[in-house]
Formats: C-alpha cells, sequence, structure tokens
C-alpha cells in the first residue's frame, strides 16, 4: 500500500451504499474520531496516505453504520463493509508483528522504569514510550510504507480506499477503549506484556478472604426444622438504591465495536437506575405486605 499525492478520481460521483443494519457505528459525530493520542497517532497513519475524497467518505460510512463487523487479532484486523453492491465488501488490515528478541529488548527499556507499567496498568500509553523504541530502533505505531498492509474486495483502485477508511477510523476509536489493541497488532498480547514489565493484571489483583461464619447447628425438634419462625426485620440490612447506577458496567468500560445509537454506557445507565428504583419499591411492598401478616 502506498500513498497518493493526488486523489486523481476524486471528482467522479460518489456511489450510494446499501443500507445496514445493525452495523458499527462510530461514537463521534463530527470532528476527531479520537481522543487519546495513542489513537490520534494511529489515524494519522490513514491520513498520511493522502487519498482525498475517500477520506470524508470512510468518515461518513463509519458513523452511519456500514461496517458491519471487525476482528482483531495478533497482526491481523478483518472486517465486513457494505458498501453499494448486494455483497459487502472484505477488508483486511495486516500490521507487521514485533520479533520476540525485538520485544525482549523494549521490555527491559520499559521495565527499568516503573512508571511505564503503572501507566499501562491503568490503561494509558505514555506518551514518551515512543523514545523508548526509538532507542532500540524500532516503532510502536506501523509504518505505512514497510508495516501496514491493506486489502479490500471492492472494485476501487485506491488503496486504502474508503472502506478501509472507515474500519480504520472505528478501530482508532476502539484504540481509545483498549490501548493494549495496538501491542496485540504488533505482536504482544496484554497478559505477556505486563508479565513483561513485571507487572501485575488488574484482574489478577487477590480479593480478600471471605470471613467463615460459624456453623449454625440444625433443630434437634422435627417441628421446628420444618417449620421455622419468623425471618427478622433486619435480615437484610439496609436496603436502598446505589448511589452510583450502573457500577459495575462502568468497571468494566465500554463494550468493545458497540452498535447501538448511544454509547454504551450511556445506555445501560438509565436502565439500572429504574431497575433499581423498581427493584427497591417491589421489595418495600413485599417487606410491608409480610409485617402486616
Amino acid at each position: 500500500m502506498c500513498p497518493r499525492a493526488e486523489d486523481h478520481y476524486s471528482h467522479f460521483p460518489e456511489s450510494t451504499p446499501l443500507a445496514a443494519e445493525g452495523g458499527i457505528k462510530a461514537h463521534s459525530r463530527r470532528g476527531s474520531f479520537a481522543k487519546n493520542w495513542w489513537a490520534k497517532r494511529w489515524i494519522a497513519v490513514l491520513e498520511g496516505f493522502e487519498i482525498g475524497a475517500r477520506l470524508g467518505r470512510g468518515r461518513r460510512y463509519a458513523r452511519r453504520g456500514q461496517v458491519l463487523s471487525i476482528d482483531v487479532d495478533r497482526e491481523l484486523v478483518t472486517a465486513e463493509v457494505q458498501g453499494s453492491r448486494a455483497k459487502p465488501y472484505k477488508v483486511a488490515i495486516t500490521v507487521k508483528a514485533l520479533s520476540k528478541d525485538e520485544w525482549v529488548e523494549v521490555g527491559e527499556k520499559l521495565a527499568s522504569q516503573a512508571r511505564f507499567a503503572a501507566k499501562l496498568l491503568a490503561g494509558e500509553i505514555p506518551q514518551d514510550i515512543e523514545a523508548v523504541f526509538d532507542e532500540v530502533g524500532l516503532s510502536l505505531f506501523p509504518d505505512p510504507l514497510h508495516d501496514l498492509q491493506t486489502h479490500c474486495s471492492c472494485p476501487d483502485w485506491s488503496n486504502p480506499c474508503k472502506h478501509i477508511a472507515a474500519v480504520y477510523y472505528l478501530l482508532g476509536e476502539e484504540f481509545d477503549r483498549d490501548p493494549f489493541l495496538i501491542f496485540k497488532l504488533r505482536g504482544m498480547e496484554r497478559e505477556a506484556l505486563m508479565e513483561l514489565l513485571g507487572g501485575t493484571r488488574p484482574e489478577a489483583a487477590t480479593e480478600p478472604e471471605p470471613v467463615p461464619l460459624p456453623e449454625e447447628p440444625l433443630p434437634l425438634d422435627p417441628p421446628q426444622f420444618w417449620h421455622p419462625g419468623p425471618l427478622p426485620d433486619d435480615l437484610f440490612g439496609e436496603v436502598r438504591i446505589a448511589a452510583v447506577p450502573a457500577a459495575l458496567p462502568k468497571r468494566l468500560g465500554n463494550f468493545p465495536f458497540w452498535r447501538g445509537e448511544k454509547p454504551f454506557l450511556s445506555t445501560l445507565e438509565p436502565v439500572y437506575a429504574g431497575a433499581s428504583a423498581i427493584g427497591i419499591a417491589a421489595f418495600l411492598s413485599e417487606a410491608s405486605s409480610s409485617r402486616e401478616s
């Protein structure tokens, strides 16, 4: 894939894509597709190809949900994009992986400063990480001429085409959510990277051991065993609506390649809030009826 100085065919009328059902829609409605510096850096690689109007068309495809699926694996991204023909086009983006020895060399440099592991554990890529790669003659982000290849089954001669551009933009948004995908494309899984840095995965943090409760002896009297007495009023302790709705999904983060009209967490939060209100109303009603009877 090579950059073109000028899009010679940008004056041709744009074909109208068929409507796509359930496609992946970009979160951004206008302006930039990326928030964090590493996602912007990824998109800058695409925009450096100077493919003219195809960039704008790719943005529109990404925002209207023309991309039907995206799968990210080591060194390879595959996708399907609905274009103007009935059969979706198949897109492949191949990223050259760094070798095991190269990753070991980078890992030794990164492990020498604890802040790199700390930032990555917090879900961020420190901006000066690129200087570490430069020191050993490597790059975290793919060089467009040597480390990146793209292919689309559409008839457009341009490479990258608008279908590739649409996938590329959505990847930029996904990198905002999960920066470890960038390392994965370069051949390093998250777990292996943290092991290389001597860090600990957040999900591997040990939970405190629950305090065992003393065993309650069973009643010896059969009627008492089969017909226990009334439950105490404070059996469940304090029952109240959570101060932060959808706290668990917020800890887990946004859903990868979310297909909804609104962002994933924005969609879930009112559902959790409404369900909590209904649940506590039902509980209090049942508890009140139980006390009255």
